[in-house]
């Protein structure tokens, strides 16, 4: 599902127009980078939690050449699924599954 589909989903499912969807989902993520950029965690309960993690410099090599490279300490954004979320999805993929894996 892209955002477009997605934007389709929420004005169907909330019976407004795909534009007020589209201003609704956009400011929702603009809102999450905001705060995860700023060093905030948001949590959604159930769905889940954005927070900024750091990451330590490590040792790479460049996969051309061999050469250790230096990778320097960083930020990046992680997400974190909620218990209802996991539990969503564990139980869409126990019903696709076939009869004899359940048993």
């Amino acid at each position: 599902m892209n955002k477009g589909e997605l934007i389709d989903a929420i004005a169907e499912k909330a019976s407004v127009t795909k534009k007020e969807a589209d201003i609704v989902l956009t400011s929702m993520i603009d809102s999450i980078m905001d705060a995860v950029a700023d060093g905030q965690k948001v949590t959604l309960v159930g769905f889940g939690t954005f927070e900024p993690r750091d990451r330590q410099a490590r040792e790479g090599r460049n996969p051309q050449t061999g050469m250790a490279i230096k990778i320097p300490a960083t930020t990046v954004p992680a997400f974190s699924a909620g218990k209802a979320f996991k539990d969503k999805v564990a139980e869409a993929a126990a019903e696709k599954a076939p009869a004899d894996k359940k048993k």
